[in-house]
């Protein structure tokens, strides 16, 4: 896959258009349309501002890799998800995401 085609499908992953991405990477929608088309390539700039945007590595925007996340990071969902086995019933499962909500809620109190 090509930069072009991987940008058009993050932005309209995230419903946005293309003056949308534009404005909040500061470039104009004709310089996101022409990334699209494959017309022209962004700076180098450009190019980390719409990884850093889509939390995806630059290798990834440029068809270098198909892993979206930089080489040796993991989300925090990755994390929980290997410390869980297979065989979890539900009701662990449910008590597991009851002590994340229970987390989550309790910071935003503060």
């Amino acid at each position: 896959m090509n930069f072009g085609y991987r940008l058009k499908e993050l932005r309209l992953s995230k419903n946005l258009t293309q003056q949308d991405l534009g404005n909040i990477i500061h470039v104009s929608k004709v310089s996101i349309s022409g990334y699209e088309r494959g017309e022209r390539s962004p700076d180098t700039e450009t190019l980390t501002a719409i990884a850093d945007y889509f939390k995806v590595s630059t290798d990834y925007l440029l068809g270098r890799e198909n892993n979206k996340l930089e080489s040796g990071k993991s989300t925090k969902v990755d994390t929980i998800a290997a410390h869980i086995d297979d065989d979890i019933t539900d009701q662990q499962m449910g008590e597991i995401l009851n002590f994340i909500a229970f987390v989550t809620n309790r910071n935003h109190t503060k």
